[in-house]
Order: C-alpha cells, then sequence, then structure tokens
C-alpha cells in the first residue's frame, strides 16, 4: 500500500513540475505563508486570476455556522483547495488540477 501512495505522490510531482506549478502540499505552504496569485481555468473553460491566501493574519474568524472558515473543513479533498480570496474578501475554492500558473505577490504589508 506504501508504494502505491509513493507511486502516486511521484507521479503528482511530475505533473506538477511539467506545469511549472507547485506541488499541492507546497501551494498550501506557500499560501499559509504569503499571498498568491493563482491562474487556473473555471469549469466553463473561463481563465480566472485570483489574489489569495491561508496565512492566518488574513483570516477572519471561524464561524460555527460558516464551515469554510473551520480549519478542519477546509481543504479535505484533495482536487479542491479552499483559500481566502483577499480581493472578494471571501472564502473561495479551485481545482488544484485546473491551476495553470502560480505567483507569490510581493510587496504586501502584514
Amino acid at each position: 500500500m506504501q508504494d502505491s501512495q509513493t507511486e502516486s505522490s511521484k507521479v503528482a510531482d511530475t505533473v506538477a513540475a511539467l506545469k511549472g506549478v507547485p506541488t499541492r502540499e507546497e501551494l498550501l505552504k506557500l499560501l499559509e505563508e504569503e499571498i498568491v496569485q493563482v491562474t487556473f481555468n473555471k469549469l466553463s473553460g473561463e481563465e480566472r486570476k485570483m489574489s489569495c491566501t491561508l496565512r492566518s493574519s488574513y483570516l477572519p474568524e471561524a464561524k460555527k455556522d460558516d464551515k469554510l472558515s473551520q480549519t478542519k473543513v477546509r481543504n479535505i479533498e484533495e482536487k479542491t483547495i479552499v483559500v481566502w480570496d483577499t480581493k472578494a474578501e471571501g472564502w473561495r475554492s479551485f481545482r488544484y488540477d485546473r491551476i495553470t500558473k502560480v505567483e507569490q505577490i510581493t510587496g504586501m504589508n502584514d
């Protein structure tokens, strides 16, 4: 079983490298530290650029009635990444496999 997980991880790393984007784990770590512009294709095929983060200083307080604000609920499904959209000031999600570009946004003040 461990070999299949290792193989799956190797495949994911290879796909990320070919696309020129961070692996899912690298992206989540980056989102926890920075504001990132993620370019992805929506399910409709439309391209979208979103400035987003998971950095705690930008996130609103978790509320019982807002499941996306609860850390345990976010990012459970491997295909989808839930982030805080810094421009829309709301929780948004995108599919990891639809990412085409990831750029770190510099010059942001804490």
